[in-house]
């Protein structure tokens, strides 16, 4: 028996696997079910299970996953139905390996393999999306919703049990049939077909049909959404707040809230009535109200806030783009300016200290640059849990419960350590905090063709990211990646190798030598870079990603939705005060200089090396 214990899961805290290959164990009852079932005894452990038409056995979550899967014995030795009741979690792009898996477990062997799989929050990070399927011998029959408000999804097939045995005909799969181990069956006196010589003409096998897959930026739409919905209802909150910068990362979480209230208005159009309830709940309406929102904005507009919370250092466009925003969604928005806040914290700083602060493009040096844009972000989080505790109460609510606090910092910036500690990206959860840059900005396209009236969306996707904590002037604006030194795209690729890959510093350059490397369209992935460039780049990031590590252990719980995520909570356990990462370093060097005396006409021995 195989259990998870990487990533998001430590099943080993909880559980002893059972490591005993077809082997059962008599396990007395207690009383109580001795009485009730009249059964004193029960076989414990590695079985399958007999009927008196067929065979049928159960595999894990886990299993489905490991190299040598139960189900490949089981069905050498005669099991027909395969069950897995499973706990997989949602994360971009993983239906597809997941399907993969469920229909190869019958396309080389035959059978039916039976999976039902968790949907909704788990009270944490992630979110099991469900997705039950019936499949007989690697095809679907039935397919259940990868993302659902519903609590409750039964998906049901008719299948043909005559057709696993015509289809397990092959000599070679029998040569190895009789080889295979065999396990013990447990008998059951039933049928699971019925009685065989009655005829039902009304029952005919269920056809094949195909896989339905969301592209990603559905996922991003429906995934994050349900969950925020579960996370909500089940916390008895009264709704949620994000502060809009006029950028695409709030941007992005407040069109995910809105996509919530469009699935919620689709399930009460379904007649879903626990959504019904928890929504005259979250509401503030009566358990016997009649009000029913016509539109997602409707909704919108009972439980979601926004606020646009600007500085002298705010544009124009950043602030309009936020009012817009809002009221394309439905949100209830609040414009307001801080720098009355800004300017009590830098009088009080003069008046103790006796200097003022400036900014790097007034003169200031490096430290005062950061300290006077870390003073605005970490004043917004304050008024932010402010106007969260408050709004509720300003709009009238007469039932308990406050807003909660979303936040807006993407996986790119936390990995990177682009954020200010206990800013904005300090919040109560974060729908996109485990969503790289790049899906984000699809996301956001593709909902602006999707969602109708939402053409505000573009410019979202047009505007450069900016922080806009410096002042603007004729010869400088605010840029993300500018200040980060690494592009957005980068930062994904830097992030794929150092979790999915494992590759420290040696091992992500040896592989970025030979992507980057080349003419710029030599092949898909050539940049035109020189190995010096990509060293310098690598070590950019690790800087960077050292230095900053420590405020992984405050971030805000996110999503889980990236397989690099860096969340340290659960996900990526790692250090957070890293060692000299020197050897490493002095290793590459030593190979970037025999490229460049390669280049320079050297043959000394470490260019031969090199070759």
């Amino acid at each position: 028996m195989a259990l998870a214990n990487d990533g998001n899961f430590r099943e080993m805290r909880y559980f002893t696997a059972w490591h005993k290959e077809r082997v059962t164990e008599e396990h007395l009852l207690p009383k109580h079910v001795r009485e009730f079932t009249e059964q004193k005894h029960v076989p414990f452990g590695d079985a399958v299970i007999e009927t008196l038409d067929t065979v049928f056995a159960a595999e894990s979550c886990e299993e489905l996953f490991t190299p040598a899967a139960p189900h490949i014995a089981m069905a050498l030795d005669g099991v027909e139905i395969f069950t897995n009741s499973s706990g997989s979690h949602h994360q971009l792009r993983k239906l597809n390996q997941r399907m993969d898996l469920i229909l190869e477990a019958t396309r080389k062997n035959g059978g039916v393999y039976l999976y039902a799989n968790q949907q909704g929050c788990d009270g944490d990070r992630l979110y099991y999306d469900g997705c039950a399927m019936i499949v007989i011998n690697g095809e679907i029959v039935a397919q259940g919703s990868q993302f659902s408000l519903n609590d409750v999804e039964v998906v049901t097939a008719t299948v043909d049990l005559a057709d696993v045995r015509s289809y397990r005909y092959a000599p070679s799969r029998r040569q190895q049939a009789v080889k295979a181990p065999v396990y013990q069956r447990i008998p059951l006196d039933i049928e699971l077909g019925g009685k065989g010589d009655e005829l039902d003409l009304a029952i005919q096998p269920s056809p094949y049909i195909q896989a339905r897959i969301h592209e990603p930026e559905e996922e991003i739409a429906l995934g994050p959404a349900c969950w925020l919905w579960d996370y909500l209802r089940r916390s008895r909150q009264a709704g949620f707040f994000v502060p809009l910068s006029g950028g695409i990362d709030s941007c992005a979480t407040a069109t995910i809230v809105f996509s919530m209230c469009r699935e919620v208005c689709k399930a009460i159009e379904e007649g879903n009535q626990q959504v019904v309830e928890d929504m005259l709940r979250i509401c503030d309406e009566a358990p016997t109200s009649t009000w029913r929102p016509k539109t997602p904005q409707e909704l919108c507009g009972r439980l979601f806030c926004t606020c646009f919370m600007g500085t002298t250092n705010s544009s124009k466009e950043t602030r309009q783009r936020a009012k817009d925003l809002a009221k394309a969604i439905g949100a209830y928005h609040t414009d307001t300016n801080i720098d009355i806040l800004v300017s009590a914290i830098t009088t009080l700083f003069t008046q103790t200290f006796g200097r003022a602060l400036k900014y790097k493009v007034h003169g200031g040096s490096q430290t005062e640059n950061l300290a006077l844009q870390n003073i605005q972000a970490r004043l917004r989080m304050v008024l932010a849990y402010l106007l969260a505790q408050t709004l509720p109460f300003i709009r009238g609510r007469s039932s308990p419960g406050s807003l909660l606090v979303l936040g807006s910092a993407n996986v790119d910036e936390s990995l990177r350590g682009y954020l200010t500690k206990y800013d904005c990206s300090s919040a109560d959860i974060n729908p996109i905090g485990a969503i790289s840059k790049t899906d984000l900005k699809r996301f956001i396209d593709w909902a602006s063709a999707n969602f109708p009236d939402m053409g505000i969306l573009q410019s979202f996707l047009d505007a450069t990211p900016t922080a806009e904590l410096e002042p603007i002037t004729d010869t400088y604006v605010q840029s993300d990646e500018a200040d980060m030194g690494v592009t957005y795209a980068e930062l994904s690729t830097f992030g794929r190798l150092r979790k999915s890959e494992r590759l420290g510093p040696w091992g992500m350059f040896s592989k970025l030598l030979h992507l980057w490397s080349g003419d710029v369209g030599s092949t898909p992935t050539a940049r035109g870079l020189s190995p010096r460039q990509i060293y310098e780049k690598v070590r950019h990031f690790y800087y960077y990603y050292g230095v900053n590590r420590h405020k992984m252990t405050t971030l805000t719980p996110s999503y889980h939705a990236e397989a690099y995520s860096p969340d340290d909570n659960r996900f990526d356990l790692r250090p957070f005060l890293y060692p000299s990462l020197n050897w490493a370093y002095a290793k590459i060097e030593r190979v970037v200089e025999a490229f460049e005396n390669k280049g320079s006409g050297g043959d000394g021995e470490e260019g031969k090396k090199v070759q």
